[in-house]
């Protein structure tokens, strides 16, 4: 049996904490052995936590990257530090994991672009929603069955929740990144978006900030049009007052249309879908209960498995595809203040 893999975390907050550690725990062949936050007492209190000696609580970020004995880099870091974490994972060949958005602006993002092409370190970004069960049977299973893709609606919208932990982080109150909550948590819904149906050439969109805690806008209702000419609604945000929280998917073809519904409120998710050129030719409906899996974990078997294998090819959510993910929002923002006018999404 190989040696499982050591991770140094880097910024040892809530997400680090509640989800990062306890998924690393779970999957045999990782390891949390290093750790390092600007505020040293934190570091040391995951540490305490994770199971970490003490003398591998760092009091500087280069220190991270200098270590032989770390495997790669687990960086949760406000996305405007992550080009630095970056250049510090390629000075020293060291494999790297940051969360998202890729950067705070596209600048930012390009360079953080141009530097994973110039290397051949595995660097992932974390958009866990890439690895829903769901995107591979949509995209492989059912999407060939309904013809060419015309149209789709994509609605993720929810209550307001004033009781959110993340509301009182500096990160979320004073964003420095574009977009602020509708990057941090669109991306995601774009990552699902753009893994089935392809990337995004344009976007017209109106948005709005209801609620001063989140610092920046958080409601957006858009259209968008696709590289390969489908046309479609992306809405997104959950600042609104008493609602059931709705997160799903339609897909309308020459050949049928796809329902993908994983709404809390069902007890399990569902892909319903129906073939047939018209409604006196359908074959009828067809549901599949589909589980999401935990897709933290994984992204982090993902990202070992290139890791290992020395192939960052293998890594599934690459820094241009997180680019895209980002610039679609930044688009949509750009498009708001020009009164929902149609902007094309920049490349990288």
């Amino acid at each position: 049996m190989t040696a499982p893999l050591n991770i140094a975390v880097v910024g040892t907050g809530i997400f680090a904490t509640d989800n990062h550690l306890p998924t690393i725990q779970s999957i045999p062949n990782l390891k949390v052995t290093a750790a390092y936050n600007r505020t040293k007492a934190k570091a040391e209190k995951f540490a305490e936590k994770a199971g970490i000696d003490k003398s591998n609580v760092y009091d500087t970020l280069e220190e991270v990257f200098e270590d032989d004995k770390t495997d790669f880099v687990d960086a949760l870091l406000p996305v405007q530090f992550n080009l630095d974490a970056v250049k510090l994972a390629i000075k020293h060949n060291k494999p790297i994991a940051f969360e998202k958005p890729i950067a705070a602006n596209l600048a930012q993002a390009k360079e953080i672009v141009k530097l994973s092409e110039s290397t051949d370190l595995p660097i992932l970004v974390l958009e866990n929603w890439a690895y829903l069960k769901a995107v591979s049977v949509l995209k492989d299973e059912i999407l060939p069955k309904i013809g060419e893709v015309l149209s789709f609606t994509y609605r993720a919208t929810g209550p307001w929740n004033d009781v959110n932990k993340y509301l009182a982080t500096s990160w979320r109150q004073h964003p420095e990144h574009v977009g602020g909550f509708l990057s941090d948590g669109g991306v995601h819904q774009l990552a699902l978006l753009t893994e089935v149906l392809g990337p995004v050439e344009s976007v017209s969109a109106l948005t709005r900030q209801v609620h001063e805690e989140s610092g920046d806008d958080d409601v957006l209702f858009s259209t968008f049009k696709l590289t390969s000419g489908a046309i479609g609604t992306f809405t997104y945000g959950s600042a609104f007052g008493a609602t059931d929280k709705s997160t799903s998917f339609t897909i309308y073809g020459t050949n049928g249309s796809i329902v993908y519904d994983w709404s809390p409120a069902l007890k399990t998710p569902t892909i319903t879908y129906q073939v047939g050129p018209s409604a006196e030719r359908s074959e009828g409906k067809t549901v599949i209960e589909i589980e999401n899996g935990n897709t933290i974990a994984e992204e982090f078997k993902n990202f070992a498995a290139a890791v290992s294998a020395k192939d960052k090819s293998l890594v599934n959510v690459t820094p241009a595809k997180a680019f895209h993910h980002f610039a679609i929002v930044v688009a949509a923002i750009e498009s708001s203040k020009k009164n929902g006018d149609s902007v094309k999404v920049e490349l990288p």
